[in-house]
């Protein structure tokens, strides 16, 4: 052992600058090296060592990454990296208390028994090491070191309830996942590390959570070895690990290894449990406040003296057992289980023949499992690297090359980064290793940059899936309760602090769909204390807006420009709704009444507008008696009431009466009492939705297409739908209200008990085909009877008639001569319809050999004869539902025909049947024969007339 002129110990708890000490120490010497237990935090240290010395003088040295300049005085290294034999000034181990460690123990006590500078060695750790370096290290002397700041523990705490700057400390890969998950629902985001991720990913990590974009880290106990973070508190959401072979619980110094993190040089550190962990035992938590553990008592140790005669000499040397009671042989290490593996494979124990091919294979055996697969599977991957090495004197550069471009994508989840990377990180460290690939240079620049694209790849992926910095950035601020400046776009888009939270629709904020139900509390918090302001400028925006701007929808919904701000409900008369305003309560009562306000003077105008006609109907004081009765029941139904529904009240009124009402512009029709201007879209549109609210209808139907006069007819519709819209029933379709009197008039002259044809200007005011227009007239209660007859072709002057006989003579072959017994049928025909009053009867199923009534016989038939059955006396027709008007004597008829005098009271139109009509109920439309008037004998005008009548 050699003997080294200083060797001291410096121990302590966590956060006592040790490291910090050993480097000051290192640079106070011409040549140094430093041995640390992870490649991330030798990154750390190389870094500071160059921001004090330069690139040139600084070496670094990991298994997989080599940076060594020409002129190298201090040495990077991890534990396992450090080179034999450097010979320099100052050599320093970390966290030596790692002796102990089953896995990696037996390198750390081979440093602390043997690895010696010339001037001074320093070995940095805890306290529980003291006896044993004291028994080990003859000569060693011992600096005890106190932590800068406290360490309390809290007991357990949700993570909801964490406080920032927190790390949770979970011991397996999906625990990690899943907490890192609940946090950026809850909290905005969190830094993921774990031993797995490559050092350029952890960097990457950590530098989210130094830089305060994120305020909580999870990760694995990977954390505790030296790592300095800006960590307050640390919460084990486990207190059990599995450690390669078994589960077990965690010892207290193991415990206080990660706790100490919490708490940066002299600011205190807390410590507790979350989740479902139980409290900690009482003593771990007196031992971790006092920093004060049981020693180690043993030491891991592999016989480090190795010889390589043969493969089954190299092995009998590794399980070589000490006598030393301070140390312990360690169990079965990965390297020595894949050697063991390769001895048993035929052609590597072929190849493995003299003391040159033994030590390489010992070095092949040695590259770590980075992937994790388990022994049987790596060490197949070693076997054909030591077939290369030992046939080629290298690992082939195609082979090579086919492995690492296979594993140069970024594309996939986290998993399947994370596993490239792991492979990956198997190339990188052989193509580290001196002599083990030719173009040295270029495959630990390609490896190299292969694995900086996957660290990145993997670290974003991180940082997409776990980092929502939008919330994070406004949660931190709505708890420091900074005034946050909220922006509003000509679209709506709301930005806080920079950040896209949503969309503001009218008076209401929508939160970003791409959050969650937490994210979306989060975000609506924020928004909420930035866009005061907005909301009250917005609101005055409004109410000074013009009416041009605001509408209603046929659902009764308000609305400003695109944005919904409103609905209509019933208020206590049909004609005075009332709103209800779409406004966040966050807006505050003022921004509500204000808008509220607004939106009832608009309804208010409108309906005053709209409904002017029977508004004033309405208010008209100067009615009186049934008049003003009659009024009132005009604006219950909105201006538009079936004549069947007041048929009693319209015949009460008296001539005066009508004549106040007709004033107000209300036409007293044969189907409907209305005012015509009330027909026009915008009112037809708005009596629609004030009706719709009056009846309490869910759903409200849409107003007809205006400037039809006809329209299909809904299915489903509310009873009185029709009314309201301005239409009528009919069959399969739905005909105007004023277009149905204007039919009225046009049918009052027609003979409806023998029947009539449609003429061209009833066709025409439908705008309907001749088919439609029989399907319309059977729906108001005809029977339409379909004939057929001879088309009558106009014959020009000019084309004199020629006989039969001479186109004979012209073109024998031009006549036909008729089959015998056929009968001539015209060239061409056309169909007419006869309508006459009296629903369509039920059509029979004729016997079999029963020949069809000819259309025309049909079509002659008394009235109410179909078939062989007779005509029913009185018919089954419909009970007519209105009747026309009686109007006094010489008064002019809504649709413009003039009374005949001389009638007495009680003899009006229907009263009797008239002339030669079969008695029974009169038909629609349909005007009654004037009394003929009696002849004075004495009027020679009126006997010459006579006489001329009788001619």
């Amino acid at each position: 052992m050699p003997t080294p002129t200083r060797v001291t110990a410096v121990l302590g708890p966590t956060n006592t600058g040790k490291t910090h000490y050993a480097i000051d120490r290192m640079l106070s010497y011409r040549t140094g090296i430093i041995g640390l237990p992870l490649r991330l935090l030798a990154r750390e240290v190389y870094d500071r060592i160059v921001a004090a010395r330069g690139p040139s003088v600084v070496a670094l040295v990991t298994g997989e990454e080599r940076i060594i300049p020409d002129r190298v005085q201090y040495w990077v290294c991890t534990v396992e990296a450090m080179p034999d034999g450097m010979g320099c000034d100052f050599v320093a181990i970390d966290e030596i208390q790692l002796c102990a460690d089953p896995e990696r123990g037996h390198i750390f006590t081979d440093r602390l028994m043997y690895a010696r500078g010339l001037h001074e060695t320093l070995f940095l750790g805890s306290e529980t090491m003291r006896p044993a370096i004291a028994a080990l290290v003859p000569g060693v002397q011992f600096i005890r070191r106190e932590r800068f700041s406290t360490l309390t523990y809290t007991g357990p705490q949700k993570i909801a309830r964490m406080p920032e700057r927190a790390a949770i400390v979970a011991f397996s890969v999906d625990e990690v996942y899943a907490i890192a998950e609940y946090i950026r629902r809850t909290r905005g985001g969190a830094a993921v590390v774990m031993g797995a991720l490559s050092p350029r990913t952890r960097n990457a990590q950590v530098a989210l959570f130094q830089s305060g974009d994120v305020d909580y880290l999870v990760a694995t106990d990977a954390i505790g070895m030296g790592l300095n973070l800006d960590i307050s508190h640390v919460a084990f959401s486990a207190l059990r690990k599995f450690d390669g072979h078994r589960m077990r619980d965690l010892h207290a110094d193991e415990l206080a290894q990660i706790a100490g993190r919490a708490g940066r040089h002299l600011s205190p550190g807390t410590f507790g449990v979350t989740g479902d962990v139980p409290e900690m035992d009482a003593e771990d938590v007196a031992a971790i406040e006092a920093h004060q553990f049981r020693p180690v008592s043993r030491l891991q140790w592999r016989n480090s003296r190795l010889q390589f005669g043969s493969v089954n000499r190299l092995i009998q040397t590794l399980e070589e057992k000490t006598q030393n009671p301070w140390l312990g042989r360690v169990r079965e290490s990965d390297d020595l289980a894949a050697l063991k593996a390769l001895a048993g494979n035929p052609e590597v124990f072929a190849r493995a023949t003299d003391g040159k091919s033994v030590q390489l294979l010992w070095d092949v055996c040695r590259i770590p499992d980075f992937r994790g697969l388990g022994r049987g599977e790596h060490a197949g991957m070693l076997a054909t690297i030591y077939n290369f090495m030992h046939q080629f004197g290298a690992v082939p550069g195609d082979y090579l090359a086919q492995q690492v471009q296979r594993l140069d994508r970024t594309d996939g989840n986290i998993d399947t980064l994370a596993k490239r990377l792991a492979h990956i990180r198997t190339w990188t460290y052989v193509s580290q290793r001196k002599g083990w690939v030719r173009e040295e240079s270029h495959w630990r620049a390609e490896t190299r940059a292969v694995e900086d694209r996957l660290s990145d790849a993997l670290h974003n992926a991180l940082t997409q899936r776990f980092v929502d910095r939008r919330t994070s950035v406004l949660a931190r601020r709505l708890k420091q309760k900074e005034v946050l400046v909220a922006e509003v776009s000509d679209k709506g888009e709301v930005t806080v602090e920079g950040e896209f939270v949503g969309r503001l629709e009218g008076f209401r904020f929508r939160a970003d769909k791409a959050a969650t139900p937490d994210e979306a509390k989060t975000l609506r918090q924020a928004a909420a204390v930035a866009l005061a302001p907005q909301f009250h400028l917005r609101a005055d925006r409004f109410y000074n807006a013009p009416d041009t701007e605001i509408d209603f929808t046929e659902q009764g919904g308000l609305m400003w420009g695109e944005h919904a701000v409103g609905k209509l409900v019933a208020g206590s008369e049909p004609l005075r709704p009332q709103v209800t305003v779409f406004v966040d309560e966050e807006a505050g009562a003022e921004v509500i009444q204000k808008v509220q306000r607004r939106l009832q003077h608009f309804i208010d105008r409108k309906i005053a507008a709209a409904m002017e006609p029977l508004l004033a109907l309405t208010k008209d004081e100067a009615l009186t008696g049934l008049a003003r009765g009659f009024a009132y029941r005009m604006g219950e139904h909105f201006g538009i009431i079936p004549r069947g529904e007041v048929a009693d009240e319209v015949k009460a009124l008296d001539q005066e009466a009508r004549s106040a009402l007709r004033k107000h512009g209300i036409r007293f029709g044969q189907m409907t009492v209305f005012q015509p201007l009330l027909l026009k879209p915008a009112p037809t549109r708005l009596r629609l939705v004030l009706w719709s609210l009056a009846k309490g209808l869910n759903e409200f139907p849409d107003a007809p297409p205006p400037g039809l006069v006809t329209v299909p007819a809904v299915q489903g519709a509310p009873a009185g739908y029709y009314a309201m819209a301005g239409y009528r029933a009919a069959g399969e379709r739905a005909i105007r209200i004023d277009m149905l009197e204007r039919l009225a008039d046009m049918l009052r002259d027609k003979d409806s008990r023998a029947g009539f044809e449609a003429s061209a200007d009833m066709l025409s005011i439908t705008g309907l085909s001749l088919e439609q227009f029989a399907a319309l007239m059977e729906g108001i209660g005809y029977q339409a009877v379909k004939a057929e007859r001879p088309k009558v072709r106009a014959v020009k002057a000019e084309e004199p008639a020629v006989s039969t006989e001479e186109t004979a003579e012209a073109a024998p072959e031009a006549v036909e001569t008729p089959a015998e017994g056929a009968t001539d049928v015209p060239a061409e025909v056309e169909v007419f319809y006869t309508f006459t009053w009296g629903a369509r009867p039920q059509r029979r199923e004729r016997p079999e050999g029963q020949r069809r009534r000819p259309a025309a016989a049909a079509a002659t038939a008394p009235e109410g004869a179909t078939g062989d059955k007779p005509a029913r006396k009185g018919g089954d027709r419909p009970r007519r539902d209105f009747k026309s008007d009686a109007k006094p004597e010489g008064e002019r008829s809504e649709g413009g025909r003039p009374r005949g005098k001389g009638g007495k009271p009680g003899q009006g139109r229907g009263d009797k049947p008239r002339g030669d009509k079969p008695a029974g109920r009169q038909a629609p439309f349909e005007a009654q024969a004037p009394r003929p008037a009696k002849i004075d004998p004495d009027n020679p005008f009126a006997m010459a007339l006579a006489s001329f009548k009788t001619k």
